[in-house]
């Protein structure tokens, strides 16, 4: 038992160190963005690119991409399996993961968007506090917290080896990197907005873990 204990709170340590990184990380851009740094020049090269034009079944793959970030979609799915879990094992804990991960999301990532106003590449120009919605990019932070939760309290949950965590783990990298990429090509974020919400999502996603790692659970599995 005092193992095992102990194991969890190292498991936590790390969870809140690479928070802590990764909110630092995030912190890095958003300077970027607000002061118009080196990041923003960047946005404005990458913008610049000619991009592939997507018509027919082609754009409607690329718009069902893109919804794997909406985050009514998402979470729904976290919610719902969330309940299940929560069912199966006789613990409010999963669902209660879920909820704070969606209200976290919403309250840092929905405050920053207000703060900053910064617009979008459609618009044409890149202006803060222009009443835009464009910083951090809401699809990348939800991507990475909505389905990295689930993985996570999967991976808890369920009979799944390391290796299927990893998996799992790839996942949530692969649909998040999709997401962001397909943003590019729609003209929908900048760069920095994505790799914002890249950040913030990840800092939340590892604070999340961090918290139910802190507090021991004889349902879970690992």
């Amino acid at each position: 038992m005092k193992d095992l204990t102990q194991n969890r709170r190292r498991q936590m340590d790390r969870a809140l160190r690479w928070s802590v990184l990764l909110f630092a990380g995030f912190l890095f851009v958003t300077q970027q963005v607000y002061s118009y740094g080196p990041l923003v020049t960047y946005d404005k090269k990458i913008n610049s690119q000619p991009k592939p034009q997507f018509e027919g079944l082609a754009g409607f793959i690329l718009r069902r991409l893109d919804d794997l970030g909406l985050r009514w979609l998402t979470a729904t799915i976290l919610l719902l399996a969330a309940a299940f879990i929560a069912y199966k094992f006789k613990t409010w804990r999963p669902l209660n993961l879920a909820l704070l991960s969606l209200i976290s999301l919403n309250v840092v990532v929905g405050s920053v968007k207000i703060l900053l106003g910064r617009t979008k590449p459609r618009d044409g120009f890149d202006l803060m506090h222009a009443g835009g919605m464009s910083y951090p990019s809401g699809h990348a932070s939800n991507a990475v917290l909505s389905w990295g939760v689930l993985a996570y309290l999967i991976y808890r949950y369920a009979k799944v080896d390391r290796y299927q965590g990893r998996l799992a783990s790839a996942g949530v990298i692969l649909i998040s990197l999709t997401i962001c990429t397909v943003s590019l090509i729609r003209h929908t974020h900048w760069f920095s907005d994505l790799l914002g919400g890249l950040f913030i999502g990840s800092a939340l996603l590892v604070t999340v873990i961090a918290l139910d790692r802190y507090v021991p659970s004889k349902s879970q599995l690992h």
